[in-house]
């Protein structure tokens, strides 16, 4: 059987950011202003990740 896992930074960045507000509730305002900054920057830029 082949097992193969797909890992992209959006997802990556997900699950630290889970783990993150799961840990520190207030961090939650910091961590979606930062990914709604990288995500409308790399849609501006045209940047395919």
């Amino acid at each position: 059987m082949n097992l193969q896992l797909h890992f992209s930074i959006q997802n990556v960045l997900s699950i630290i950011a889970g783990v993150a507000i799961l840990i520190r509730p207030k961090l939650l305002n910091l961590i979606v202003a930062i990914y709604l900054i990288i995500i409308g920057t790399i849609g501006i830029l045209g940047i395919k990740i």
